[in-house]
């Protein structure tokens, strides 16, 4: 069996039996759904055909967040996630560029390493080159000023913790936000770069190896045989090309608000609501969220 989760805010009964509909319609021979959360989440099971099923109901309702996936072992034990535009809502080089007075010429350069259009380590050395003599302190201004938690960051984690998931921060960005980000949100491990600091100002290095594409698929693949885990069991997240590789290989890979390359190779995107939508993708209702 499957199962057709929909995810949105002011989700309908007309709604939810349009897409059983549809997915009669390409014979996927769906049960009857049931709330996940009235108003905002339900389930549609099936039997049949999950691509075809997909194809149907992605795009066929406005605002609403889709995910189709095999019924058994849709909750997750391991959860991988990506840190900048995902767990929080900024880049923090393009916020940390800000402060040397050059957020445009590195913002532009991020988002084609983003869209997948740069090579990520030389795209990353690049850009801390041009923040070479910027003060030290310019990191923890900016992590005060300009850091903020995605919507659901920490439900989702704190949920997926407390039942048991292992979950890890993996970030191309670096320790001195990833650390303290992670910390709040209550992931169980951090890894990210490392910014190379003297006399208190970065001179424009990263330590080597740079944290990419690869460490995050490493990460995963690792974490997974650590815990005795297929790779079904497990959960990814993301919104940049340098994630992938970990989104293609997890049991649920997500982009979200993700660049057009991710969102169109991923096997789930979340393009409306919140992080907790992953939550409901589980199968895990409001009521047994963990948030705090």
């Amino acid at each position: 069996m499957f199962i057709a989760t929909l995810v949105a805010e002011g989700l309908t009964a007309g709604q939810l039996s349009e897409a059983a509909d549809r997915l009669a319609g390409v014979d996927c021979a769906p049960e009857s759904w049931r709330w996940l959360e009235e108003g905002m989440a339900a389930d549609l099971p099936f039997a049949l055909q999950p691509e075809a099923a997909r194809e149907a109901l992605e795009g066929a309702f406005p605002a609403v967040d889709i995910f189709v996936q095999p019924d058994q072992g849709r909750e997750k034990k391991l959860l991988i996630a990506d840190m900048d535009s995902t767990m929080i809502t900024v880049e923090c080089i393009d916020e940390l560029a800000d402060y040397a007075g050059i957020k445009d010429q590195i913002a532009a350069v991020t988002e084609q390493a983003m869209r997948g259009e740069l090579d990520f380590a030389a795209a990353l050395d690049a850009r801390v080159a041009l923040l070479a003599g910027l003060e030290e302190s310019a990191i923890d201004r900016c992590l005060a000023e300009r850091v903020r938690l995605s919507p659901g960051a920490a439900t989702l984690v704190r949920t997926m913790r407390a039942r048991g998931a292992l979950t890890i921060l993996v970030s191309g960005g670096f320790t001195r936000f990833a650390d303290p980000v992670g910390a709040e949100i209550g992931f169980e491990r951090v890894i990210a770069n490392r910014l190379v600091i003297a006399d208190a100002r970065l001179n424009g290095m990263v330590e080597k190896p740079i944290v990419d594409s690869a460490t995050k698929e490493t990460t995963l693949v690792g974490a997974a045989a650590e815990r005795g885990l297929e790779l079904r069991e497990t959960l990814a997240v993301g919104d940049g090309a340098n994630d992938l590789a970990m989104i293609r290989r997890a049991g649920l890979g997500v982009a979200y608000r993700a660049k057009p390359i991710v969102a169109a190779a991923a096997g789930a995107r979340v393009d409306h609501g919140d992080l907790t939508a992953l939550l409901y993708a589980q199968g895990i209702a409001r009521a047994e969220w963990v948030t705090h």
